[in-house]
């Protein structure tokens, strides 16, 4: 892979964190915080391949894999946080969910 191509990856990967980091400064539902921060992990997994284009052991490539299954792990169990929480208080807005616990 030439410079030139990595180059790309990594605008790629910066475009898709800074787009992540945007929807999780931004946005108030948890499903699209969620989804901000899974952006953010699949950014650091484009880096992750890309870079392990130039390691002839593929390592990069190996750690973006077990990074891909620890994502979904995470995203399950915080799925399940998010309908249980659903359930008891009819609440998927962040501002609101702090405020109820304060209560």
């Amino acid at each position: 892979m030439s410079e030139q191509v990595l180059t790309y990856y990594l605008y790629l990967a910066a475009f898709l964190f800074s787009a992540g980091t945007y929807v999780v400064l931004t946005k108030r539902s948890a499903i699209f915080v969620l989804i901000g921060v899974e952006l953010m992990l699949n950014a650091a997994n484009v880096v992750l391949a890309a870079f392990s284009q130039f390691d002839p052991q593929l390592k990069g490539q190996v750690v973006a894999i077990f990074a891909v299954v620890l994502t979904v792990c995470e995203v399950s169990i915080a799925l399940a946080i998010l309908l249980n929480i659903y359930r008891k208080s009819r609440v998927s807005n962040l501002d609101e969910l702090n405020q109820i616990g304060n209560t």
